[in-house]
């Protein structure tokens, strides 16, 4: 039986479903964490560090969401492209997921928790910052050439910042980190992704 072949424009819509129920679980898990806390907020004390994460993950997943329309670009897909774009997804909600955790119960408070997990919590950060020069290549030369001298010089520096944060529980550092993140992501935002073109 003979197939018209599937234009690129019609395999985008069929994969940006499957991005977004993965975002979407995302964006779930933050704002049930964070009604969660609305609810009962004498049950754990909260942490300004942590929620100030809370914040800069669930721009991030907005981000995601916006600036992955530049994979309408892509004329040939391929599963290993596919496998790579919903992975990144995956990534961005399993650090919601480490943010909210199911339980609390082996924790004082938000505090002791985000201390407990960092590793892990910047471990997935700096993954994502790695993944996302990768994203912006799959989307082309011309795509990348836009931003990679900037690439050069975050990069290093993000996944630097994240091993530091890693292995450091000063709380200096972390507040200094997560403002500083915020605001540079506000930044790129605004200044490279305010249109889509």
């Amino acid at each position: 039986m003979h197939q018209e072949a599937i234009s690129a424009h019609d395999i985008f819509p069929h994969i940006r479903v499957v991005m977004g129920m993965v975002i979407g679980l995302g964006v779930t898990r933050l704002l049930s964490g964070v009604a969660r806390i609305v609810q009962h907020p004498t049950q754990y004390r909260l942490y300004a560090v942590h929620l100030a994460w809370v914040a800069s993950v669930l721009l991030a997943l907005v981000h995601f969401w916006w600036w992955e329309f530049g994979l309408y670009q892509i004329d040939n897909w391929t599963f290993g492209t596919y496998a790579f774009i919903v992975s990144y997804a995956i990534l961005l909600f399993l650090l919601c997921a480490l943010l909210f955790p199911d339980s609390m119960q082996d924790y004082a408070s938000y505090r002791d928790y985000f201390y407990a997990r960092r590793a892990w919590f910047f471990g997935l950060l700096a993954a994502t910052y790695l993944l996302d020069v990768v994203d912006t290549l799959i989307k082309g030369e011309a795509h990348f050439a836009r931003f990679a001298m900037e690439y050069l010089i975050r990069t290093p520096i993000l996944v630097g910042l994240c091993i530091a944060a890693a292995r450091s529980a000063n709380p200096r550092f972390h507040t200094a980190f997560v403002a500083g993140t915020l605001a540079y992501q506000l930044s790129w935002i605004f200044r490279l992704f305010d249109t889509l073109n």
